[in-house]
Parts: structure tokens; C-alpha cells; sequence
């Protein structure tokens, strides 16, 4: 049951609810006029005037009232209705029109003023989107990369050039298609870090997927970015294939050439006739040169074997201080420092990653001995990766750009292949391997990364 106080409350909401901002303020203007009006013209007919001139003054309060009535309906509404054109045309778009009177020493100028400052701001933003927009469809349209976006059902809603061509197919005849009708759908379920062979009308090859999402009207799309890998792969193969028979002919060459001088020497004292006395000295000689070119070479083609049959890593948890401190041990030319750090369990391969730490703890070694200097090596926690560092005080890394070049060596009867498969074997890991110059003193570090 109601109150009397809330009936009245809920009578005066719905009467206010009906009335018109304007009506309002019409009332609210008479209720603060009337009083006046009404002791004005009590005075003027109760007091001793004349007929003719109570009319007369009536009708001039009258008139006056109704007037300043007006015009207080006029100043208060009509700058209301300007301000709702102008917001009308920010909602529409046009932001080029602006309102009069719009200064800082009136309240209502003030409030114009404002409108017309939020009217510049989205005039210049639109014009800064219009402008990103048409350089992400210039950059999209000359991208050598296909392009798609996707709703959440599936439907291709935005398609560039390259996307085109390899569809085959104008964009008016893609859009709004599913994924699955453009063979699209395995590319939008599979796992971006495998390459996909895929065939379709506007051609054929290995592809490289890159998927993202974003909302666009709080509704969830897929961005699909596809890149050919067939050209990039071919001239990656064309030029591994290059450096092979460049590495390869440059050994081979060094060794059969002076085979190829000795045998010829041998073949004429051969020829000689009578063979001069000492010609067995000279052909056990010679027969000598040759077989140590011959094993030189063999050496050779089994330390690149070695580097192209690096096997896949099996990874179980290795304690990794218990490695370190195993691989220091096998170093007997010099005492090696030991900087522990802890224990640390990562999954690895632990004869790989044995073979890795011995080739560059070798390294630091000799180099150390060439100089008098110390090796220090250990390991440490960073982040969600586990260091191993190993710290030399020897002359530096002269040519640090030809360190990971296989066979590459400065060290006379150096393989060359020692950091490129100690490399191999860290990326295999999904980790990494670097070699720097040390910038305390002189010397270099190499600092294993791998995640634990």
C-alpha cells in the first residue's frame, strides 16, 4: 500500500515525465513572474484609479510579461537546439560545422566553445584514420604476402592482392565465403611452426601460416598471413649448395694438386732409364706426400659427415652444475675456475650438450695459454633460461663474423667444424650459443643459452 507522500511523488514524476523541457521552463518562468504580476494588478484595481487606466496598465503588464516570457523561452531553448544540431552532426560524421558565439567569459559560450573544440578533435582524428587506412590498404595491396581476415564463423571478410592472385578469384567473389569453400580451413587449424604443402589455383609450394586474433565491433576474427617458402627455400638450398662445392672443391683442390705433382714426378723417374740410385728414397718419398694428402682429406670428408649427421637431441633432466663440473675435469692443460651457480635441472641432451661445453671450454684453454691467462667457467638462472658462461683472459676474437663459418679455422690442423656443430647442437635445443669479446678485459666469452 501506498502513502499519500509517494502517490503525490509518483503523481509529480509522471506529470514531469509528460511535460516538455519547454513547457517546464515556461511554467517555472510564470511561477517566478506571477507573484509580481499578481501584487502589481491587486494594487492597480484595488487602488483608486480609473477604469480606462487599469485596463490600459493591464494590458501593458500583460503584453510586457507575455514578451519577456518569450524571449526567455527563445534564450533558453534555442542555443539548446543548436547544441543538439551540432551534436547530431557529430554523430553523422560532419564535423565541419561549428556554432556562433562560442567564447570563454559566458557559460553558454563556454559550452559551445567545447563543442567546437570536440568538433576539431574528431575532424583531425577522421582525417588521421583516413590516412592510416589508406596506407594499410596501399601496404597490403603491394605486400608480396597473402593476406585474410575472417569472422567468427568463418566467412573471409577482408582480402588483399596477393591473396587474390593466389585465389584466383576477384575479391567481390570471395568475400563472405567460408574458409573451408576456399581451402583455407587447414591453413586456419595448423601449427604455425611446421611450413604446409599446399596446392591451390594461383599456385603451388610450401607455405609459411602466421594466425592472430582481434575484435572488430566486439565480435572475435581470425587474421591468416600466408607466405610462399618454395622460392625462399630454393635459393637458400642454391646457395648452401654453392658454399658446399666452394668448401669442398677448395680442400679437394688442395689436396690433389700436389698428388697430382708427385704422381707426375714419380712418373718420370719411372721413365728414366737406368733409374738414377736413389729413386727408392725418392718414390717412398713421394708415395709418403701422397698418403698423408689422401688422409688429410679423408679427415676431412668425415668431419663434414660428422657435421651433416648431427643426430636429434634426446632430452631427459640433467643437472647441469654435475655437467659442468664433469667437462672441467677432462681439462687437464690448465686449472680451470669455477663459478657455481646453484642447482639447476634442464631437459637435454647430456651428451650433446657435454660435447658442446668440451669445444668451447677447449677453445677458451688454448687461447688462455697463449697468453699466461685463467678460464673461468659456471653457470646461472635467468629468467625461465638456465647460462653457462666460459670466460677466457687470451688475446680475443680477431674475426668474430667467420666464427660460425664451417671450416673455418685459425688453429693449424683446426677441423673448422667445432663451434658450427657446438651451434647446431645448442639450436637443436632451442637455445643459442655466442661468442663475444669481453669488455672488462681482454679475452672473449661464450654464453650457452637454454631453456629449462
Amino acid at each position: 500500500m501506498a502513502w499519500p507522500n509517494q502517490k503525490s511523488a509518483i503523481k509529480n514524476q509522471k506529470l514531469r515525465r509528460r511535460l516538455s523541457h519547454e513547457t517546464r521552463l515556461t511554467w517555472l518562468t510564470l511561477g517566478a513572474a506571477g507573484p509580481a504580476m499578481l501584487i502589481a494588478l491587486a494594487l492597480l484595481w484595488f487602488g483608486d484609479f480609473s477604469a480606462k487606466l487599469d485596463w490600459t496598465l493591464t494590458l501593458v503588464i500583460a503584453s510586457c510579461a507575455l514578451a519577456f516570457l518569450a524571449s526567455a523561452r527563445e534564450h533558453t531553448v534555442r542555443p539548446l537546439q543548436t547544441m543538439s544540431n551540432l551534436l547530431a552532426a557529430l554523430r553523422e560524421g560532419d564535423y565541419s560545422i561549428r556554432a556562433r558565439g562560442a567564447r570563454a567569459d559566458d557559460a553558454l559560450g563556454e559550452v559551445l566553445l567545447e563543442i567546437n573544440q570536440l568538433g576539431e578533435t574528431l575532424r583531425v582524428q577522421r582525417l588521421g584514420a583516413f590516412e592510416a587506412t589508406a596506407l594499410l590498404r596501399t601496404i597490403m595491396a603491394e605486400i608480396d604476402v597473402a593476406v585474410f581476415t575472417f569472422d567468427p564463423d568463418r566467412r573471409l571478410r577482408l582480402v588483399n592482392r596477393a591473396g587474390e592472385n593466389l585465389l584466383r578469384q576477384p575479391i567481390d567473389k570471395l568475400l563472405g565465403r567460408r574458409a573451408s569453400d576456399l581451402a583455407l580451413a587447414p591453413c586456419l587449424d595448423a601449427n604455425e611452426d611446421a611450413p604446409l604443402s599446399l596446392t591451390f589455383p594461383g599456385g603451388s609450394g610450401r607455405w609459411g601460416v602466421r594466425k592472430s586474433n582481434f575484435r572488430e565491433r566486439g565480435l572475435p576474427h581470425e587474421l591468416l598471413v600466408m607466405t610462399d617458402l618454395s622460392r625462399t627455400l630454393r635459393e637458400e638450398e642454391r646457395t648452401a649448395w654453392q658454399r658446399l662445392v666452394r668448401v669442398l672443391g677448395h680442400e679437394m683442390n688442395n689436396s690433389l694438386a700436389p698428388i697430382k705433382s708427385i704422381a707426375g714426378s714419380l712418373e718420370s723417374l719411372l721413365r728414366r732409364d737406368p733409374p738414377p740410385a736413389d729413386w727408392r728414397d725418392d718414390a717412398r718419398s713421394g708415395l709418403n706426400v701422397i698418403a698423408a694428402r689422401a688422409e688429410s682429406l679423408s679427415r676431412f670428408m668425415q668431419a663434414y659427415a660428422r657435421l651433416a649427421r648431427l643426430p636429434p637431441p634426446q632430452k631427459e633432466p640433467v643437472d647441469l652444475g654435475e655437467l659442468v663440473r664433469r667437462v672441467i675435469g677432462l681439462e687437464t692443460r690448465l686449472v680451470v675456475r669455477l663459478a657455481e651457480g646453484g642447482t639447476i635441472t634442464i631437459p637435454a641432451d647430456a651428451a650433446q650438450i657435454e660435447q658442446l661445453l668440451i669445444n668451447i671450454l677447449h677453445n677458451a684453454v688454448d687461447a688462455a695459454l697463449e697468453t699466461g691467462g685463467k678460464v673461468t667457467a659456471g653457470w646461472r638462472e635467468r629468467g625461465d633460461c638456465a647460462e653457462v658462461f666460459v670466460r677466457d683472459e687470451g688475446p680475443g676474437i680477431m674475426n668474430p663474423t667467420n666464427l660460425f663459418v664451417p671450416f673455418f679455422t685459425t688453429k693449424p690442423g683446426g677441423s673448422g667444424i667445432g663451434l658450427t656443430l657446438s651451434r647446431q647442437i645448442a639450436e637443436a635445443h632451442n637455445g643459442s650459443l655466442t661468442l663475444a669479446n669481453r669488455t672488462d678485459r681482454t679475452g672473449s666469452e661464450a654464453l650457452l643459452r637454454l631453456p629449462r
